[in-house]
């Protein structure tokens, strides 16, 4: 049966972990330089309506290490739903390609595109969430700091995507989230709702005081340019800096950062670049998650 992940919701727990085993066996391969051609001669089209660093090269290559193709779409290859219809451009790369990823702007594209594909179609960020990145991160902490039932995260700044889909994932796995924001940019409420272990605070040192991971995002995404200058006085208190960080309870912590960092804005060099960052580590396991992803899409379809 053809399976998507359009949103973190798209899986039960034990897929999650599943995902992670997976993920965990490929790394040690690429590691050891095991071959591991698991997609072999399968092809992957990326459809990008944003720019991207690590989406794209990760996916690219994590492919390529697999034994598959993946081919690049630019904003002005495909035009989605302007060029052609969305449901067209899924239904003609069902007929070639064997996975879909699309890093867009809405969701509503992301899910009319896996409505209409024969195919896996796998979100690679859109306003509403960024899945992708948060299972490559709750792998992390799993790396860094064991079962995600004894952590608890913090994520200070902006109710956005990746806001979102962490608190998608406390729904589903019951870990501990602390949320902070300033009072009119908080997370998506439906999913708040269906998160157990949550707590929403307007104060980031109140979140920070009892985690073991402290997490941080840009303060305007992609789209939200205009709001730059007004979101940088209002977000100013949620700087992750040394004097916030100042309130930590917990002297092992460990700071995160989905990248791209506005350096000087929701995180100073010394805190991305101190001994408490393992912000580089966690880009690097965007390569090792989507392969995951991929191989697991793939063997349940």
């Amino acid at each position: 049966m053809k399976r998507d992940l359009t949103s973190i919701f798209d899986l039960t727990r034990d897929e999650i972990y599943e995902i992670f085993e997976l993920t965990k066996d490929l790394k040690e391969k690429q590691k050891k330089g095991i071959e591991h051609k698991l997609l072999k001669d399968k092809s992957l089209a990326m459809i990008f309506e944003k720019p991207s660093l690590r989406t794209r090269v990760t996916f690219e290559i994590g492919m390529t290490q697999l034994g598959g193709h993946a081919i690049y779409l630019a904003p002005a290859d495909i035009q989605l739903g302007k060029r052609e219809a969305v449901k067209d451009v899924a239904k003609n790369l069902s007929r070639w390609a064997d996975i879909i990823m699309a890093r867009v702007f809405s969701h509503k594209t992301i899910r009319e595109l896996a409505e209409n594909a024969d195919i896996p179609v796998i979100n690679g960020l859109c306003d509403l969430e960024h899945p992708c990145q948060i299972l490559c991160d709750l792998f992390t902490v799993i790396e860094k700091k064991g079962e995600l039932k004894k952590v608890t995260i913090a994520f200070v700044g902006d109710g956005n995507n990746v806001c979102n889909s962490f608190i998608a994932a406390s729904a589903i796995l019951n870990f501990k989230l602390n949320v902070a924001t300033p009072d009119n940019y908080q997370p998506n409420k439906e999913y708040m709702a269906r998160a157990k272990n949550l707590k929403w605070t307007n104060d980031p040192k109140e979140a920070i005081k009892d985690a073991d991971v402290i997490y941080t995002d840009v303060w305007a995404s992609m789209g939200q340019e205009a709001e730059a200058e007004v979101r940088k006085k209002v977000f100013r208190p949620f700087q992750l800096n040394s004097t916030l960080l100042s309130y930590a309870g917990k002297g092992d912590y460990v700071i995160m950062h989905c990248l791209p960092a506005h350096r000087g804005e929701e995180i100073t060099d010394e805190v991305i670049d101190g001994p408490h960052s393992i912000v580089f580590d966690q880009a690097e396991n965007r390569l090792h998650i989507q392969k995951g992803i991929m191989v697991f899409l793939c063997k349940n379809f």
